[in-house]
């Protein structure tokens, strides 16, 4: 059957090796590198060994406007106890540095995705204090998300501009600019990469805020459902969801859309039913494709991922 829809696959440990990138050769359309998660001076040699095994296309995926921890240790939280984000020496600090001084007395602080929730009761020149509000496991590289107010962050980080240079040598023609917050920021992008294939992703408030002018500004778009669940509350995504592809349809615009679609096969070899109506459901709304992040990175069954979201979409376009 001749393939209508896109899928894009994360690399991470489980899929970056020779075995899994010749087996996505003719059953996927993009392989995705999250800078959040590969360090700049190991990027020239990830795409060399890509290329070695792989014909399919390599997409930079910035790490864009978003506070992050970067911590030593893993640690649990609980309730009522003390957190602390240090300057410069000590288990947690968040990144980019910059970000340090933007943190206020009052905010909240809800950081990744188990919970974890702290509220900022002392500023000082070294050391942020917080009080835990929601106990959670704190762990590295995770979103944190100020709850309670927007602050300006710059659309990419000095990381994500020496990939794109490192990128642009080695001819990658597709970048996603992460947490595009403006079509302002899309206009920067646009100057970095000018004759390169630009994918905007849509997972902050801002973003919704200002749908219209970012979907009016670009081509091809990814919801992040993952990210986008902390901005807003989860309960109102395909409300959301729904709202981006319809507007896309009228704009005659691509939107592909990412996170949660086999979140059980991270550690199940079979998906859920449940899982299997959101594919669908998604595919019916208009996507144009779907994105795999966890359950190829990480999870146990990235090959078998890809052949039943294949299968979901073979079946959706014999059915429609």
């Amino acid at each position: 059957m001749k393939k209508t829809k896109d899928i894009f696959c994360t690399l991470g440990p489980s899929s970056l090796n020779k075995k899994n990138l010749k087996f996505y050769n003719n059953k996927i359309s993009l392989l995705r590198l999250n800078m959040s998660h590969i360090e700049i001076n190991k990027l020239k040699d990830t795409i060399i060994f890509i290329r070695k095994f792989s014909t399919v296309p390599i997409c930079i995926d910035t790490e864009g406007a978003q506070i992050r921890t970067k911590i030593k240790k893993k640690q649990n939280y609980k309730k009522n106890s003390k957190l602390t984000i240090f300057k410069n020496k000590g288990n947690l600090k968040i990144y980019p540095p910059e970000c340090f001084k933007k943190i206020k007395k009052k905010d909240v602080l809800s950081i990744g995705f188990g919970n974890l929730e702290a509220k900022v009761v002392k500023v000082g020149f070294k050391k942020i204090t917080c009080k835990v509000l929601e106990g959670g496991l704190l762990e590295n590289n995770k979103g944190v998300h100020i709850v309670n107010r927007n602050i300006k962050l710059n659309y990419i980080t000095e990381k994500d501009k020496q990939a794109i240079d490192i990128a642009k040598k080695m001819n990658v023609r597709h970048f996603a600019l992460s947490f595009t917050n403006s079509h302002k920021d899309m206009f920067k992008f646009n100057k970095l990469l000018e004759k390169q294939v630009k994918i905007y992703k849509i997972e902050s408030k801002a973003s919704i805020i200002n749908l219209d002018k970012i979907i009016s500004a670009g081509q091809k778009f990814i919801i992040d459902r993952g990210d986008l669940s902390k901005a807003v509350s989860v309960e109102i995504i395909p409300i959301i969801q729904r709202k981006i592809l319809r507007l896309a349809r009228i704009k005659k615009k691509k939107v592909y859309v990412a996170t949660n679609f086999l979140e059980s096969m991270v550690k199940n070899k079979y998906p859920t039913r449940g899982e299997a109506n959101d594919i669908y459901n998604t595919l019916e709304l208009g996507a144009a494709g779907l994105v795999l992040a966890a359950e190829t990175a990480v999870g146990n069954y990235p090959r078998e991922c890809v052949m039943f979201l294949r299968k979901m979409i073979n079946i959706f376009e014999k059915y429609k």
